[in-house]
């Protein structure tokens, strides 16, 4: 159950799954430490399509729920004890609503809040509204001639950042990327950075292939036989069910491998004697912790990051569903689905 139009001041609401409506928004008044944002952009992901179409795991997502937890916006207004230079600054916000008082918090490992799961666009309402009221320390300022179409991607960047600075790339190594969709290409921008000596990407599809080649790629490969055993460093990016041990499989004995992607249940499992073996170093990502946010927009912001060419489709707030569609359509063509309030 859906409306097809919208205009300016509504929200996307999702009552359940497979429901949605379109709703006057009302803005929150940013109380003490909190920050009001005028949301230029908000992306659609696949965590979008669980929380639509019901897949997201039980206690991830908390209906009805305004999406939204890729944005940027500028900020319009801030509360008592945020400093009063950030109104009208360009901002890219964290998701996770983290205690800070935890010992996970206290690391700096957010995303791992032991006060349990909360978070912009699941848990708590997102930026697919006019407006999103959140916590003042949880924005990043960006430079004031920041391309805010592109900062929209800031989001998936920081979770790639994260990987790239738990896989640690030195200059002149052999690295590899599997997947070239949206994670899978911002991942190949952050590496080729790094001056690796060889940078495989693995993608069957021409179109996505032919950009990981202009971000730096130097072998697009079909398959991850024609590099298997060779890699330094290997980042998955597809979250396919093969993906992981595809991984895996790149990596020479002695290598470090990162996993981003979460496939759907039923996925082909890693062989723990492979790993030991081979001694492997496997990491995992989940989320982007506020170092992960800092490397990304500081690279944003010096330019190393390209994230306007991802961008293929900008869509209405009433164009919800088609958004969904086309995010789940599996089209090449398609990269990221951007929907304006």
């Amino acid at each position: 159950m859906s409306r097809a139009v919208g205009g300016p001041g509504h929200a996307v609401v999702v009552d359940a799954p497979g429901r949605h409506r379109l709703v006057p928004h009302e803005e929150v008044p940013p109380g003490p430490g909190e920050a009001l944002v005028r949301v230029y952009a908000s992306g659609v992901c696949g965590s979008d399509r669980e929380v639509y179409g019901g897949t997201r795991p039980k206690g991830y997502v908390r209906y009805p729920l305004t999406p939204g937890h890729e944005w940027s916006g500028t900020v319009a207004e801030v509360g008592e004890g945020v400093p009063k230079g950030l109104v009208g600054r360009k901002v890219v916000g964290e998701g996770f609503r983290s205690c800070q008082v935890c010992e996970r918090c206290h690391t700096g490992d957010t995303t791992l809040c032991t006060a349990g799961y909360d978070e912009t666009g699941f848990t708590r309402p997102g930026a697919m509204a006019p407006t999103l009221t959140l916590p003042a320390r949880l924005l990043h300022v960006l430079p004031d001639d920041a391309d805010l179409t592109a900062a929209a991607l800031l989001e998936p960047a920081a979770c790639v950042a994260a990987a790239a600075l738990a896989a640690a790339p030195r200059p002149g190594e052999r690295v590899a990327v599997v997947g070239a969709g949206t994670l899978g290409l911002i991942a190949v921008q952050l590496l080729a950075a790094s001056s690796p000596a060889e940078l495989y990407v693995v993608e069957p599809r021409r179109e996505r292939a032919e950009l990981a080649r202009e971000f730096g790629a130097t072998a697009v490969l079909d398959g991850p036989e024609e590099a298997a055993g060779r890699c330094d460093l290997v980042l998955e990016a597809a979250g396919a069910p093969g993906s992981a041990r595809a991984a895996v499989g790149l990596a020479r004995r002695g290598g470090r491998v990162v996993l981003t992607g979460i496939p759907a249940p039923g996925a082909a499992g890693l062989d723990p004697a492979e790993l030991v073996i081979g001694r492997l170093t496997l990491h995992t990502v989940f989320g982007a912790p506020p170092a992960a946010w800092s490397h990304a927009v500081r690279a944003f912001g010096a330019g190393l990051l390209d994230l306007g060419a991802l961008v293929t489709h900008e869509l209405p707030l009433g164009a919800f569903p088609q958004a969904i569609e086309l995010v789940g359509s599996g089209d090449p063509k398609v990269g990221k689905v951007l929907l304006r309030p």
